[in-house]
């Protein structure tokens, strides 16, 4: 124990690099600082950071400092500097001790563990810290030092040449030397490309974020010109679903969400023309730092635009409570929202780790924090909207020329109370009731010159002038984090992860570039060719390293580079949630391509819309021909998300997100296999497929699906396997019983104008045609939210044959979950309410019961018996009505299970129906005999077996990886 306090006592004496050997000279210690930041430092936070960082310490060990490392954790100090063999990391990480071995699901590969022997041995050199870098301490009043501003992110971005390398006759474009540089180093060497096949796919899914058709990718394997991938390049860039696609990435990093959040979760009206105009910024082309003015200060510019007014809805995406508990509090909550977002979105830094205390890892101090919060603290907070010139959130619109005559467009955007702001003092702690001194608006000490210079605001604005201040410096040609931050995230886009792996943190608590050259040759590119996003896309695409193959066929750069941080190979991507929809719907031939507008309502499970505090309300109901846009315009409710976009990570929108995560887990695969939309479009693509096929024979259809799926034709195995499944399958829908389902499509409680925008009819998932839906019993229950009454709910009434005294017979199978399924008879919908009578199934308590619906009495029960009863069966059902005398026989048994004699008979004209509620209800057969005619439903099939099967195949093929992977 007094060797470890000697230790940590040592640590906190000297700097890191003082617990090197004492005879190493400054290059020596600085190649071992590079050395840490290159491979030490990411492999600790790819690989341990997780269970022994800030957020977790288990074994009450930390690995994210040098002073927690030395100090250790219940095991005891985990790393003795100069000595491996003595330090508890290294027996772990090398699965030396039965009893301790990190990490413990996958232990690290052999070169990551000689990388750490070596860090060890080298003296456990850890750049810019001391044994007391505590990872709880408060640095008091910071002091901004030679040290911190040495930190790579915070360097001017330089001029530079290519690196001087031998190609061998790999290498288009000067990026390709830096890749190529860092390979040679390590006795690595880049992949060979990837095929033609592979390359348009990956190429329209990182610009368009669509496949190519099957055409397209026939047209581009077969042209062996040059020009032919330059030409594919451009011809998607000028594409306008680039915009839909790369918006998207930008939404995700400014938290964009259409509504407040909270549990009433209202709508941010007008907030679609934000998305919008991002759209609209990538296919123009925008400068970047234009789209930074705009965002930051676009209704303080000389040349105020609408869509300068419309970007300054960057403001409003924060989650609003409309009824805080502390107003004041809830004002600067919102103003932090702001300088995070700010901070992330542009300057990749953590800057909100500053409101309460100096930042523990990165040289900005408190009172940089408050400094950069006057910038805001003029900014109105939000408001619910008002269309009027005193709106706190809303701003009217310049005329557009396509604006109705007479017509005000209002936008949602940013509000300044004046032109005068309010005092900016640093709060203790964060809060705003303990201010301390007052500050000016300032910028990062770290980056140079803290004052800010404000030029007084035009006679045109009703606002300080502060954030135009803002934006120019963050905008301005030598600020060193905007270009860098930009440039890294469009690397991360077509390559998978970015050069910096922390998009949204260029901070010392982020992973440092693997390429830190490279990144500042692109970075100055950018600025050099006047901040345009798609010469930066175009130039990164045709590079040799971005056409590499994505196989891992490199056996020593497995071993060497596992993660791939070297970039050796292309990394294989899993689509985002949209792509994967939007593909199946490009795959159906389903795809709608209109653009803009408020957004599309997709059709959400009862259970979804169930979850929300006032169920569905602010959820509208869209068109299927609307539900088929793309994704990106899907309405995005923060407490009503579609299942399948969030299933698959989708963003988070609170706050800003630099890099989506990629799970993989077992619900993913069931949504694909089981989500009704995947279904429908399966059966699309079924229906595709058959009519390009060129003829109806399997080996035909299987060809085109996988055209039209991958983008390639089967080979011979895959095809003989398809085949023989489709002819499986069509034995199997040949032999099944042809129904009609119906199925509850609302959940038990819907708040009131949800409720009234529903039709009878969408209360039944598709219901045939030759049947009235009806709303059933519903009661208000307080707060305008409706209650079904399970016994009178929903109900459907099939009016081909009416009747009073006649015999029914129908053959019903209930849905598993299914808590009743009824057969209806000399029944009618009074005002949505059943009149009529009812021979309802407890699958539950295996009975069935005969009951009366009258209107305006409720309902009696006349008769029960205990039936063997159960879902996913068949139950045949006779039903004879008689006068007052009704009898039921269930199975076909010689007497009847029901009969009653009704002392007050409903004797008006009915139809026969059903009922069910808790899950669906199949119909395989129905008739209605009467005065010696019998009708009978017809229960076509919707397709045939063959066609049944098909869109069987072409939903498995959808779920396949090379579905969702992109090589």
């Amino acid at each position: 124990m007094k060797a470890r306090i000697l230790t940590v006592v040592l640590a906190v004496a000297f700097p890191a690099a003082a617990l090197a050997d004492d005879t190493d000279d400054a290059a020596a210690v600085a190649g071992k600082e590079r050395f840490f930041e290159s491979e030490i430092r990411p492999l600790l936070a790819a690989k341990c950071y997780e269970c022994h960082g800030e957020k977790r310490s288990k074994g009450k060990l930390r690995l994210d400092s040098l002073g927690a490392i030395l100090e250790g954790g219940e095991s005891g100090q985990a790393v003795v500097p100069g000595h491996p063999e003595r330090s508890l990391l290294i027996h772990a990480v090398g699965y030396t001790d039965a009893d301790l071995q990190m990490p413990p699901k996958m232990r690290l590969a052999p070169s990551q563990v000689d990388l750490l022997v070596r860090w060890v041995k080298d003296g456990a050199v850890w750049p810019g810290a001391s044994g007391d870098d505590a990872v709880a301490r408060t640095r008091g009043d910071l002091e901004i030092g030679d040290e911190d501003r040495a930190w790579w992110a915070f360097q001017e971005i330089p001029r530079q040449s290519p690196s001087t390398v031998r190609t061998v006759g790999w290498g288009t474009v000067p990026l390709d030397a830096f890749i190529l540089a860092r390979l040679q180093e390590r006795g690595l060497r880049p992949v060979p490309p990837a095929t033609s096949r592979e390359l348009i796919r990956r190429a329209c899914f990182d610009l368009i974020g669509l496949p190519p058709s099957v055409e397209e990718v026939a047209a581009f394997v077969g042209d062996d010109s040059p020009e032919a991938w330059p030409r594919l390049i451009d011809r998607l860039l000028e594409m306008p679903q680039f915009g839909e696609r790369w918006g998207r990435h930008w939404l995700d990093v400014v938290r964009y969400a259409q509504t407040n959040g909270y549990e009433r979760d209202g709508e941010k009206e007008l907030a679609w023309r934000y998305r919008d105009y991002v759209i609209r910024a990538f296919n123009d082309d925008k400068p970047f730092d234009r789209f930074v003015k705009e965002q930051l200060a676009g209704d303080e510019l000389d040349d105020i635009t609408r869509d300068s007014i419309i970007a300054t809805a960057f403001y409003r995406f924060g989650v609003w409570d409309d009824e805080p508990d502390d107003k004041r509090l809830a004002e600067f909550e919102s103003l932090d929202d702001i300088l995070v977002t700010t901070g992330a979105s542009f300057l990749g830094l953590t800057v909100g780790c500053a409101r309460c205390h100096e930042h523990r890892f990165d040289p900005i101090s408190q009172k940089d924090y408050y400094r950069l919060l006057s910038f805001f603290r003029n900014v109105r907070y939000y408001e619910n909207a008002k269309f009027e010139a005193g709106s706190a959130t809303y701003l009217q619109l310049p005329k557009s020329e396509t604006a109705p005559e007479g017509a005000a467009e209002w936008a949602l955007a940013v509000r300044e109370h004046g032109r005068e702001a309010p005092k900016t003092y640093v709060l203790a702690r964060g809060n705003p009731a303990t201010p301390t001194v007052e500050v000016q608006p300032g910028f990062l000490e770290v980056l140079g010159s803290v004052e800010a210079k404000i030029a007084a605001a035009p006679p045109h604005s009703n606002t300080t002038g502060r954030r135009r201040a803002l934006a120019e410096w963050i905008a301005g040609a030598d600020h060193p984090l905007t270009a860098r931050v930009i440039t890294n995230r469009v690397w991360q886009h077509l390559f998978g992860r970015g050069i910096v792996r922390t998009p949204n943190d260029f901070g010392r608590r982020g992973i440092p570039p693997t390429h830190p050259r490279l990144l500042d040759l692109l970075a100055r590119k950018l600025m050099d060719g006047g901040w345009r996003i798609k010469p930066l896309i175009r130039g990164i695409m045709l590079s040799s390293a971005y056409r590499m193959s994505s196989r891992a066929s490199d056996p020593k750069a497995v071993e060497v580079d596992p993660g791939n941080d070297l970039f050796w190979r292309q990394n294989m991507k899993r689509l985002e949630a949209e792509a994967i929809r939007d593909a199946v719907l490009a795959a159906s031939g389903e795809l709608n391509l209109e653009m803009g507008g408020r957004g599309v309502f997709p059709r959400l499970s009862p259970d979804v819309i169930a979850g929300g505090s006032r169920p569905g309300w602010g959820w509208e109901l869209s068109s299927e021909k609307a539900r088929s846009r793309r994704s990106v315009y899907i309405y995005v409710k923060r407490g009503t998300l579609m299942p399948l976009i969030e299933g698959f990570d989708y963003t988070n929108t609170a706050q800003s997100l630099g890099a989506r995560t990629t799970t993989v887990v077992a619900p993913q695969a069931l949504m694909l296999l089981n989500s009704g939309f995947l279904t429908r479009q399966s059966q699309h693509f079924a229906e595709r497929v058959a009519r390009e096929a060129g003829a109806a024979t399997p080996r035909s259809r299987v060809e085109r699906a996988y055209e039209v799926a991958f983008g390639r034709s089967p080979s011979e195995r895959e095809s003989a396997g398809a085949v023989a499944f489709l002819e499986r399958q069509a034995a199997l829908y040949e032999r099944a019983a042809s129904r009609l389902v119906f199925l509850p499509a609302v959940p038990s409680a819907m708040q009131h104008e949800f409720q009234r925008k529903h039709r009878p009819d969408d209360y039944f998932v598709d219901p045939p045609g030759g049947w009235s839906c009806q709303r059933g019993r519903w009661t208000d229950a307080g707060d305008s939210i409706y209650w079904v009454d399970p016994l009178r709910g929903p109900f459907a009434l099939w009016r081909a044959e009416s009747f009073v005294d006649a015999e029914i017979r129908a053959r019903i199978v209930l849905h598993a979950s299914a808590e009743v399924g009824s057969l209806l008879v000399r029944a009618e919908g009074v005002e949505g309410i059943l009149n009529g009578y009812e021979v309802a199934i407890d699958p539950r308590g295996r009975r069935i019961a005969l009951n009366r619906h009258e209107r305006g009495k409720g309902v009696a029960t006349l008769a029960s018996s205990a039936v063997g009863v159960a879902t996913e069966r068949a139950i045949e059902l006779r039903v004879e009505c008689r006068g007052p005398r009704i009898r039921v026989w269930v199975d076909g048994a010689g007497e009847p299970a029901l009969d009653a004699t009704d002392t007050a008979p409903l004797m008006q004209t009915g139809w026969a129906g059903v009922r069910t509620w808790g899950a669906g209800l199949s119909v395989e057969s129905l008739s209605v005999l009467r005065d010696g005619v019998e009708r009978r439903l017809d229960v076509p099939r919707d397709r045939s077996p063959q066609m049944d099967a098909l869109a069987s195949f072409c939903l498995v093929l959808m779920n396949l990886n090379e579905f969702v992977y992109v090589d």
